[in-house]
């Protein structure tokens, strides 16, 4: 059973593991709402992750630890597992899916586990794990449906509670559920006012539909730059916890992940992952009711894939609008490029790109189109540009 003494057991427990990662004001990001960020991105093993695992160990039987420990994970749990092990000095295997980000493959191999890629998504991982849990009588460590390491997940609640102690609103990521699970649970038993909102990227619903639906059948697929919460099936647990616990549970698309991203480096200093950055994301693009309330993002892990960080960048200025592209159309003759320009930069755009093509579908025989990208403040700077150039007598096209 959950209990309130069973998570201030945890926070007991896991003094001398993990790190208290104070809340940070975020000044800039969501206008209207005075927002602070809970920085588990900080953690060691950089994700919340650790909490869980940690106290999910402590608590194992002698025989247990002699036996090793096994776990699944598409990393950050992989990566708790590891080191709580390393610091009990028991042997752990961990199943990732082939898919893992390599820093996270490397990292988990560098606490001393063994380290079993399995072809596919966590699901597929899980299911080995089980299969050598069979075999080789492994203690297994469930990533979130296992009420020791929803308890651990409940200290970052405690923390919260200790810097802020008149928030209104706690924001988490949802994979699995178990840190929203130990969250909800733990702020609804000392302070039930205080709301909870739960957030799944739009490519892996699972938890989301599980609740709309009340029942947690399995998606055919995933797919979402949040790998850490990529997750087909959530657990028969955290279901329940969070259809009592949780008041309500939005989902943001790739593009809104991407632009809190790059808003949280940009603005805090500080890096998070797809899935870390999904709490902020829903602050940003108003998935809950939060204007005038003091707010706190879980920022639940920064291990990300730096090779693809150049691409979530790319799509995070698109979608905020600081990179954009016109296709204009122009009569083809000297002088035209220069006009446009010349309306670009006396607003304060700069142009980056220029791509010009004749096509057969423009009103004049001698037209063409000119593709310009271009980098803007915002929207509303795009919206600036293009009415500049409409009123110019330019005929804009599209624009993205």
């Amino acid at each position: 059973m959950l209990t309130l003494d069973k998570v201030f057991d945890a926070q007991r427990v896991l003094k001398g593991i993990v790190r208290e990662t104070d809340c940070v004001k975020a000044a800039g990001l969501v206008k209207g709402t005075e927002l602070y960020l809970k920085p588990e991105n900080l953690q060691n093993t950089g994700s919340f992750k650790l909490r869980g695992s940690g106290y999910k160990i402590s608590k194992l039987t002698e025989e247990e630890k002699a036996r090793g420990v096994i776990a699944c994970s598409a990393g950050n749990h992989a990566q708790g597992v590891a080191l709580a092990a390393q610091k009990y000095g028991i042997p752990a295997t961990i199943c990732l899916p082939d898919s893992a980000p390599i820093s996270k493959v490397e990292a988990t191999k560098s606490y001393g586990a063994n380290v079993v890629l399995v072809e596919g998504v966590y699901d597929d991982a899980y299911n080995k794990a089980l299969e050598l849990t069979e075999k080789e009588g492994y203690t297994f460590v469930h990533p979130f449906d296992d009420e020791d390491v929803i308890a651990g997940q409940g200290t970052v609640a405690l923390e919260i509670l200790n810097d802020l102690d008149d928030v209104d609103a706690i924001i988490v990521p949802i994979g699995g559920g178990g840190l929203i699970s130990g969250i909800a649970y733990t702020i609804k038993s000392i302070r039930p006012s205080i709301k909870v909102y739960g957030v799944q990227a739009s490519g892996a619903p699972s938890m989301y539909n599980a609740v709309k639906e009340g029942r947690t059948e399995g998606l055919d697929s995933v797919m979402t730059v949040a790998d850490g919460i990529a997750v087909k099936k959530p657990g028969e647990n955290t279901l329940k916890y969070i259809s009592e616990y949780v008041d309500d549970i939005a989902l943001v698309t790739e593009d809104e992940i991407c632009a809190a991203i790059l808003a949280l480096i940009e603005k805090q200093k500080m890096v998070a992952e797809g899935a870390g950055a999904v709490s902020v994301a829903a602050a940003m693009f108003n998935k809950f009711p939060i204007e005038g309330e003091k707010v706190c993002c879980v920022v639940s892990g920064g291990n990300i894939d730096v090779t693809i960080l150049s691409r979530i960048i790319k799509r995070g200025l698109m979608k905020s609008g600081r990179v954009s592209s016109l296709l204009v159309e122009l009569i083809d003759k000297p002088g035209q490029l220069k006009d446009v320009s010349r309306i670009i930069a006396d607003l304060g755009g700069n142009v980056t790109s220029v791509h010009h093509e004749r096509a057969s579908d423009t009103e004049n025989i001698n037209g063409c189109y000119l593709r310009i990208t271009m980098e803007t403040r915002d929207y509303d700077h795009v919206k600036q540009i293009k009415k500049a150039l409409t009123q110019e007598g330019i005929k804009v096209k599209t624009v993205n």
